[in-house]
């Protein structure tokens, strides 16, 4: 895990920290954090930008994160590699037994990038 990723991770709930770290180790597609803890302000520009939807996202309280699929050194966006860092995020909660919900499996405007901790375990 990179300087800049866990730099990102500043605030965010412990759980999560673990869980990312952990994920990371597992993952057979490199990732890095983008996003941990937001600012209302930031979710606000998010919006505005419309990159995204909600007011009361789970970055504003540490309980999210955003992650790009790193490839060569370069960031990539394309789908079929989320699901693959999903696996690993999804390993991981599962050996430490802490409740995940990934954005790509939302039915509606679904966000291979973002996990967060469950809202019925972590409120």
């Amino acid at each position: 895990m990179s300087e800049r990723s866990l730099k990102r991770l500043a605030g965010v709930h412990p759980r999560l920290v673990a869980l990312v770290k952990e994920a990371a180790s597992l993952t057979p597609v490199d990732f890095m954090v983008t996003e941990g803890l937001r600012t209302r302000e930031r979710q606000m520009a998010l919006i505005r930008a419309g990159a995204s939807r909600t007011k009361n996202s789970r970055h504003l309280t540490g309980h999210a994160v955003d992650v790009a699929a790193m490839v060569d050194g370069q960031v990539r966006w394309d789908w079929p590699l989320y699901p693959r860092i999903a696996a690993a995020f999804k390993a991981a909660a599962a050996r430490q037994g802490t409740a995940i919900v990934w954005g790509g499996d939302w039915p509606t405007l679904r966000d291979g990038p973002h996990f967060e901790l469950d809202r019925k375990a972590f409120p």
